[in-house]
């Protein structure tokens, strides 16, 4: 990952509504949730919602799936993976027993 990227990613992150978005997907897993339904469950107007899908698609953190007519969003799992590469790139100054907490800490047992 790029430099550009990954700051692209942190600043989709950076505000309160997009995070919402990106937990509850990452938490929807590969079913992924219906436009519509995101806006009603993070509490936002549809139109606003659509702007802030669109940055985190922007940002590699998101994509839309169509489902028939329904265009669900899922969590762009590759995206998130490679931003976290780029942040522990360089983890620890060549002590791995330093990283293990953070690493153990955002491996999923699903």
């Amino acid at each position: 990952m790029q430099k550009k990227h990954a700051l692209a990613a942190l600043a989709a992150l950076g505000q309160e509504t997009r995070l919402d978005v990106f937990r509850l997907l990452v938490q929807a897993g590969s079913e992924g949730i219906p436009a519509g339904e995101i806006a009603a469950r993070v509490g936002a107007v549809q139109n606003t919602t659509s702007s802030h899908l669109k940055v985190l698609m922007h940002a590699g953190l998101i994509r839309p799936e169509r489902d028939g007519r329904v265009v669900r969003y899922v969590a762009d799992m590759t995206g998130f993976r490679d931003l976290l590469a780029y942040l522990m790139e360089d983890c620890c100054n060549g002590s791995p027993e330093l990283c293990r907490p953070v690493i153990n800490a955002i491996a999923c047992d699903c």
